[in-house]
């Protein structure tokens, strides 16, 4: 796979959840679950490709995959990696499609 189809491979989806709600609300950053081996640089260009916006900052967290367990089968959910992506002033990015 080459660099260009790889940054467009990056970014699997926008997490939503609470926090990241109050997160975007507050500090206009965008929360998205990105590949396990992706690195700040590629994250921070597949957003400006994707989204046509200017990233100020990225953050990265690796998140271990939680142990479930059904009855006697025990599992566990498998590793992913979160990206906290602030925008630069006058930025945004419009999930909904409507402005």
């Amino acid at each position: 796979m080459n660099r260009k189809e790889l940054v467009y491979d990056i970014i699997r989806a926008p997490h939503v959840s609470e926090k990241s709600t109050r997160v975007a609300d507050k500090a206009r950053q965008i929360v998205f679950e990105v590949r396990v081996d992706a690195t700040k640089p590629l994250i921070k260009e597949a957003v400006e490709k994707m989204f046509n916006v200017q990233v100020a900052h990225v953050t990265v967290l690796n998140m271990k995959g939680k142990r479930k367990q059904s009855g006697r089968i025990a599992g566990k959910r498998q590793d992913w990696k979160k990206a906290y992506v602030r925008l630069k002033p006058g930025q945004d990015i419009d999930f909904m499609g409507t402005k």
